[in-house]
């Protein structure tokens, strides 16, 4: 059931290229035809205004040569705003495609076999990161298209004008991919770094939270905040570092293309002056010629601009795919089943573990043996690590086995059984987690509307819910604010009581209690287990295990 996934040989450009342009290449191919065609447009316009001023110079009549030029400039400019219009349209459509397809397969993937990276790594990623392959979609490929067609055509009509404005475009041009080449490899390396460091925040952030409590209690609140001080400070650092490569791509292709832009002027101005009888085919420069160069000059640098914005666009997203393939190369395992609703396992309530060892990523986990029926209760000990957690996990097929075997209801729990043996059992997790949705639709789990008063009874949170603000329509959110640990605990239970299920499994449901709530917990699971549920808890709390039929101990 392990997994790892590698990308092999391939370098940075050939595995963005596999994973995120490949499925949307038709999009991007017809998105930057129809992009290159509205640069295309540009030197009609330029001809065309170009023609009309020279006739005005010449003393021809203005108002025919600007009604034909105005009309040629309108059609053209209109053609093109269309043109860019469905190239963006196509380009953002991409682009959300992309970031939909990578986003739902990361989190079909980690959902089902999770690897060693927490939860605020793979939130960061999905919420803060993925979202960076947008701009590099939507511009980087249109750009280097242009780039790589508009300065070619543009340096041929310059040519066609004049030998020495071709020549000074020609040697101003090509400086700019050189250098962008040179800063965009320190660019993507900047990118990568800022990215880790945007995980290794988050990954912070939550470790910290989830322990808000000892923290206080010990008194380190202030060497907390100074940790996220400096980590801070770090995701600065690396911040304007990537802005300040920014800023120097920027201000060399400014200087190169200015210059070029300044030589032309100089030239083109120096000629019209009868200063400069050199540089153009046949008897100089004409008015309109001069003033066709001088419009088109500043565009040839235009598509080159466009690439050097894009190119940091491109580093961030190699940096995001870098970090998918990470992810698509760790080491995981896949739970037992498909995940998806079934009817539950025939067969009496019956689970025995023979030889079990859970196959976790980079590690295995050994399962004491033991048994357990209707009616029966199990309480799994041992020191914190040694692997109740996940041995209660193996028992619903949440974690495969790399030896020995789980058998539930007379069936060994394998693929093919996982999802209906679920179905008749019900989690109780350490860590309370409400979804957005009112606590009668939470509490309806078969979704048959149910009265949930009974259950809540029985789990002595009938008044919690009577306290609450909007009774059972309240929103409690994810981490139930509102009520307490304890209360929250008691509704796991009562929505557990509510699932019918025939084996109740709880994670540490008393931990961090005090002794009367711990108490109300305990009495719960004894009346299920009174009813003909079987329990299994893994528990460090004392008075829980005592209270159980069975202990058994889970070495390290």
């Amino acid at each position: 059931m392990t997994q790892k996934q590698g990308t092999g040989g391939m370098s940075a450009g050939a595995r963005a290229k596999k994973r995120i342009i490949a499925p949307v290449a038709r999009q991007l191919g017809r998105a930057g035809r129809l992009s290159l065609l509205a640069g295309l447009l540009w030197p009609v316009q330029a001809a065309a205004l170009a023609w009309a001023v020279a006739g005005w110079i010449e003393g021809e009549p203005a108002v025919e040569r600007a009604g034909l030029a105005a009309v040629v400039f309108v059609v053209c400019a209109a053609l093109k705003a269309f043109w860019e219009h469905r190239a963006g349209a196509s380009l953002f459509a991409a682009a959300d495609e992309t970031i939909a397809r990578e986003r739902a397969a990361l989190i079909e993937r980690e959902a089902r076999a999770p690897g060693d990276a927490g939860s605020a790594a793979i939130a960061s990623l999905i919420v803060q990161k993925l979202p960076l392959l947008q701009p590099w979609i939507t511009r980087y490929h249109v750009a280097m298209l242009r780039a790589s067609v508009l300065p070619l055509v543009l340096l041929v009509l310059a040519f066609s004008q004049s030998w020495v404005v071709g020549l000074t475009l020609l040697v101003a041009g090509p400086l700019i991919p050189v250098f962008m080449a040179l800063v965009g490899m320190a660019a993507e390396e900047a990118s990568r770094r800022q990215m880790d460091e945007i995980g290794t925040i988050n990954d912070m952030l939550m470790d910290r939270l989830s322990a808000m409590l000892d923290i206080r209690l010990l008194g380190a609140t202030e060497r907390v905040a100074g940790d996220f001080e400096n980590k801070a400070e770090t995701l600065r650092e690396r911040t304007m570092a990537v802005l300040r490569i920014a800023f120097l791509s920027s201000t060399v292709l400014e200087l190169f293309s200015a210059l070029g832009v300044a030589m032309v002027a100089v030239f083109v101005g120096f000629t019209l002056l009868g200063e400069i009888g050199f540089g153009s085919w046949g008897d100089g420069l004409t008015a309109g010629q001069g003033i066709f160069l001088l419009l088109i000059a500043p565009e040839f640098f235009q598509p080159l601009r466009d690439l050097a914005g894009a190119w940091h666009d491109r580093a961030a997203g190699f940096a995001v795919v870098a970090e998918l393939d990470a992810l698509d190369g760790a080491e995981r395992v896949a739970f037992l089943g498909r995940g998806v609703a079934a009817e539950p396992l025939a067969g009496r309530m019956h689970v025995e573990v023979t030889g079990a060892v859970a196959a976790l990523p980079g590690r295995d986990v050994g399962i004491p043996d033991f048994a357990v029926q209707a009616g029966q209760s199990v309480a799994l000990t041992g020191p914190s690590g040694a692997g109740k957690s996940t041995a209660l996990a193996a028992l619903v097929g949440l974690v495969p086995l790399s030896a020995g075997r789980i058998e539930v209801c007379g069936t060994v729990l394998d693929d093919r059984s996982a999802d209906a043996w679920r179905a008749r059992t019900a989690w109780v997790p350490q860590r309370p987690h409400f979804p957005d949705e009112d606590l009668s639709a939470w509490l309806d789990t078969r979704g048959v509307g149910a009265d949930p008063w009974p259950a809540l009874e029985m789990a002595e949170a009938a008044g919690i819910v009577r306290r609450l603000p909007d009774g059972l329509q309240t929103r409690l959110g994810e981490s139930g604010g509102g009520v307490s640990g304890g209360e929250a605990r008691r509704l796991l239970l009562a929505r557990a009581i509510l699932t019918g299920a025939d084996l109740v499994i709880a994670d540490e449901p008393t931990a961090d209690l005090d002794a009367e709530t711990a108490g109300r917990i305990i009495s719960t699971l004894k009346k299920l287990q009174d009813e003909g549920k079987a329990v299994i808890v893994a528990t460090h709390d004392p008075a829980l295990a005592a209270a159980m039929d069975r202990q058994v101990e889970v070495a390290r």
